[in-house]
């Protein structure tokens, strides 16, 4: 279909116009590498979450990040905790970036249980002594 209307438009075009037409067309349908990259990122943050009944993404040095493991492995020891630790990754700071696109949640720990996004670490230490914690693990 693409190129029949690039047929047409180009008989009533001039050339150099109707190249950079078809040159855009074409190039569009093809990802760059930093959008493959993106997409990438994506696709591990997506499938991180789709996946794992417990995902926090998180860093390894961080005294906050420490507090919700600490919290997970002594109140879930059942419970899989699978955990992202971004400053051990290339694609770590691209992943903190699109999941604060995703969240608007900027800093670590990040963490999602059975898809829901529950936040940092405050906000994961209120769901627990609220009972979210336990009855989203639970489901």
């Amino acid at each position: 279909m693409i190129s029949r209307l690039a047929s047409a438009f180009s008989s009533r075009l001039p050339t150099s116009l109707s190249f950079a037409l078809l040159c855009t067309t074409a190039s569009s349908s093809n990802p760059s590498p930093a959008q493959l990259q993106k997409m990438s990122v994506k696709q591990v943050v997506e499938d991180a979450i789709a996946d794992n009944k417990v995902a926090i993404f998180s860093k390894s040095w961080c005294p906050y990040c420490k507090k919700v493991k600490a919290l997970f492995n002594a109140e879930f020891p059942d419970v899989k905790a699978t955990i992202y630790e971004l400053d051990e990754r290339e694609d770590g700071a691209a992943i903190q970036d699109y999941l604060y696109q995703k969240t608007g949640q900027r800093t670590v720990p990040n963490v999602f249980i059975n898809k829901e996004h529950i936040g940092g670490s405050d906000d994961t230490a209120a769901a627990f002594k609220g009972g979210k914690l336990t009855a989203l693990i639970k489901a």
